[in-house]
């Protein structure tokens, strides 16, 4: 059984670690097909993020906006700062009929794993 669930069921949890197999990301430079989707606001993503994460906060999700075009039809990781934000996204992407996970411990466990997070301009990020 997939850890992806779909429609009314609730979205799965997953650690950091399972998120950085899942989506690729972290130390190895192959991984899963799924999209490592961080629901922040823009001044968090900004300070810090996961390389090649996808950004949609959560307040524009809550507001209707669509999943930008590198996050369509693929499995979603949602990620937040602790992981209240991200399971609240998961769940509305869940009951769009996504194919979606929430990461426990968001960003925070993220950099405390020693998982990389870089800035927008490439450098080392901090989490906000």
């Amino acid at each position: 059984m997939s850890i992806f669930r779909r429609g009314r069921s609730g979205p799965g949890r997953v650690t950091v670690q399972e998120a950085a197999a899942l989506t690729g990301r972290g130390n190895a430079e192959s991984g899963g097909d799924a999209v490592l989707l961080d629901v922040r606001e823009t001044h968090e993503w900004q300070a810090g993020h996961a390389p090649r994460a996808v950004h949609l906060p959560l307040s524009a999700l809550a507001s209707g906006a669509g999943l930008p075009a590198q996050a369509q039809a693929r499995p979603l990781v949602v990620i937040c700062r602790s992981g209240n934000r991200s399971l609240r996204a998961a769940e509305l992407l869940a009951a769009r009929g996504a194919e979606v996970v929430d990461v426990i411990g968001g960003m925070s466990d993220w950099a405390g794993a020693g998982l990389p997070v870089v800035d927008t301009r490439g450098g080392n990020g901090t989490v906000a």
